[in-house]
């Protein structure tokens, strides 16, 4: 009789609990500080922001997993762990520690073949890279976009408007601060790969120009401003 093998497959429960994990690290990491967290007053630095983060690149990673052919399981579960540790160390090893937590979990919590957690880690690991998207695996851009285009769309321009108190701003200032979300997304079409990538990319950069221009319809007195940043992009104002 045969040893029973688990496929690499990770079920919703095995997920989900997954998922606890995630949120329960995020929450320890801040609260274990006595200064209450790594930049504490910034609400897009908090555990509850970057546990939506998290949760929004897995859902985004995934689509693009499933439409390019990547490893879903890889991606999403690589998508669950990429931040794990950003509340707790560095910008620059966030990256290369959260790897370390994923090893640490998936080794401890059930059965999956050490190739499943090694392709899992090394995307953890790389997803960080500043190269061209071509150069890593399938499953690594997929992580990458999804990280990239979060910034982008709806999410980045309230986070964005957001910022306006933390800067003293007044709401006059607001279509210059769409603007920095509209830069953001060119940025971002320019450098994704793939072609579920750049259509998500596409999309938001639209519904974001709508904003914009609903802004300026409303509020005449934003177009200086608005223009200027335009003029500096070199992108047309609509008309």
């Amino acid at each position: 009789m045969g040893v029973e093998i688990k496929e690499s497959t990770v079920d919703e429960a095995e997920f989900e609990e997954m998922k606890r994990f995630v949120r329960d690290y995020l929450a320890a990491s801040v609260e274990s500080e006595e200064d209450g967290g790594r930049m504490r007053w910034y609400p897009w630095h908090s555990a509850e922001y970057r546990f939506n983060h998290i949760l929004n690149v897995v859902d985004i990673a995934t689509e693009i997993a499933e439409r390019e052919g990547a490893d879903t399981d890889v991606v999403r579960v690589a998508a669950l762990f990429h931040d794990i540790s950003k509340l707790e160390a560095d910008q620059e090893i966030h990256a290369e520690e959260g790897a370390r937590v994923a090893r640490e979990y998936l080794t401890a919590h059930g059965d999956f073949p050490q190739s499943f957690v090694e392709q899992v880690c090394q995307v953890v690991a790389d997803h960080s890279y500043q190269g061209p998207l071509s150069d890593v695996s399938l499953e690594t851009q997929s992580l990458i976009e999804a990280d990239i285009l979060d910034k982008v769309g709806a999410n980045g321009t309230a986070l964005m408007l957001l910022r306006m108190g933390y800067e003293a701003r007044t709401h006059m200032d607001a279509a210059e601060m769409v603007e920095r979300v509209l830069e953001r997304g060119r940025d971002a079409a320019v450098r994704v790969n793939s072609d579920t990538a750049e259509s998500i990319a596409h999309k938001r950069i639209t519904r974001v120009k709508w904003f914009r221009e609903w802004l300026e319809g409303e509020v005449p007195e934003m177009d200086h401003a608005t223009a200027e940043a335009l003029e500096e992009s070199g992108e047309p104002k609509p008309e």
